[in-house]
C-alpha cells in the first residue's frame, strides 16, 4: 500500500474551505457530517467528509459522503487508486464517496453514475428556442425573478420557497432523504456561497424557487419547487435562465444536474438549457472485505449498482 487512511472524529480537516459550498461548516452541519476520512500518502494528505452510521444489528459500522458533490479536500494529482490504500485503520466496513463534478478527484476509477448537464455563460447558448419564447411569455404574464444571497433571505421569503418545495415533494412521491425541515434550509441559506432565487407574478407571493450554491468552479442547482397553483405557466423555466445569469455574472458555470433516470422527461428538460455534460462520479470502497462479504451474503440480492448492497433492503 503506498497510502493509508484514517478517520477524524470531526469535520474539521474536511470544511477547510467554506468559500467552496460543499465543503463549508454550513453545509456540513446541516447534512450532519460526523466525520472527516482523511487519506495520506507521501507528501500529500487529502480529507473527504463522510457521515458514519451503525450497521443495524451489528456493532460495525460504514460510511457515506454528504448529498451533493463533496469529493475531498486537497486531492492530490494523480488521484490515489483505492487499492493502494490501506483502509483497515478506519475500522469501518465500507465508504460510499460522491466525488466532484469535473475534478479534481478525490481517487482514481470510480462509477460513473451518469451524465450531468453543464450551462457554460462563457460559450455559445445551448438553450432550445422553444424554451427562450416560454421565459418570454412568463414575463409578458408578468412573472418576475429575484436571486437573493442566502445569508440576506428572510424568513417570509424562505416560507415560500419551502411552501413550494413541499409540494413538488409531494407531487412526485419523494423519498423521505429530500423531506427537509426549516432547519435544514436555514442551515443551507447561512452559507455565503448560497444564494435563493424566486420567481412571482406581479404582487403574488412566490410560487417558484430554487437554491443555487457555488463550489468547485460551479454554481450548482441545488433544490428547487414549483406550487401547485404555479404548474401551468411552469416558472422553473425563468428561474433556470436566471441561475444562468448568475452563473455568469459570478464567472461559474451552471451545473444543472440530470434526471432520476437518464433521458427521463427531468432530463430532458435540463438538457434543453445546457451546453455541455460532465460525468458524476462515485467510489465504492471496501474497507474490510471479510465483514462486508458476510453481510451481503446474510442480505442477499441488490438491485444493481446499489452500495453498499448489504444496505438494499
Amino acid at each position: 500500500m503506498t497510502a493509508h487512511a484514517r478517520l477524524l472524529e470531526d469535520a474539521g480537516a474536511a470544511a477547510a474551505a467554506p468559500s467552496e459550498f460543499f465543503r463549508s461548516p454550513a453545509f456540513m452541519a446541516a447534512e450532519g457530517v460526523t466525520h472527516s476520512l482523511e487519506i495520506a500518502g507521501e507528501g500529500w494528505t487529502e480529507a473527504l467528509p463522510v457521515i458514519v452510521r451503525p450497521i443495524p444489528g451489528t456493532e460495525m459500522s460504514d460510511a457515506i459522503s454528504p448529498y451533493g458533490y463533496p469529493g475531498a479536500e486537497r486531492p492530490p494529482t494523480p488521484p490515489p487508486a483505492p487499492a493502494e490504500v490501506d483502509f483497515s485503520e478506519t475500522g469501518l466496513v465500507s465508504v460510499f464517496v460522491r466525488d466532484r463534478i469535473g475534478g479534481p478527484f478525490a481517487l482514481a476509477g470510480g462509477t460513473e453514475r451518469g451524465r450531468v448537464h453543464i450551462a457554460d455563460p462563457g460559450r455559445e447558448s445551448g438553450m432550445r428556442k422553444r424554451l427562450g419564447q416560454q421565459i418570454r411569455r412568463n414575463q409578458r404574464r408578468g412573472w418576475a425573478v429575484s436571486p437573493r444571497p442566502g445569508p440576506e433571505v428572510t424568513d417570509e421569503e424562505r416560507t415560500a420557497f419551502e411552501r413550494a418545495y413541499a409540494e413538488t415533494m409531494a407531487r412526485t412521491g419523494a423519498a423521505e432523504r429530500y423531506l427537509y425541515d426549516s432547519g435544514y434550509f436555514r442551515g443551507v441559506l447561512s452559507s455565503e456561497r448560497s444564494w435563493l432565487i424566486l420567481a412571482s407574478r406581479g404582487d403574488e407571493p412566490p410560487a417558484a424557487g430554487a437554491v443555487a450554491v457555488a463550489s468547485d468552479g460551479y454554481l450548482h442547482y441545488y433544490l428547487g419547487g414549483t406550487a401547485d397553483s404555479a404548474l401551468a405557466d411552469s416558472p422553473m423555466k425563468n428561474l433556470f435562465a436566471a441561475m444562468i445569469e448568475l452563473a455568469g455574472d459570478l464567472g461559474l458555470r451552471l451545473h444543472l444536474g440530470g434526471g432520476i433516470a437518464p433521458g427521463d422527461s427531468l432530463d430532458e428538460f435540463k438538457r434543453g438549457f445546457a451546453n455541455g455534460t460532465e460525468a458524476f462520479v462515485t467510489h465504492e470502497l471496501v474497507c474490510d472485505r471479510a465483514a462486508h462479504e458476510e453481510l451481503c451474503a446474510a442480505a442477499g440480492p441488490a438491485p444493481e449498482g446499489f452500495f453498499p448492497a448489504y444496505r438494499a433492503g
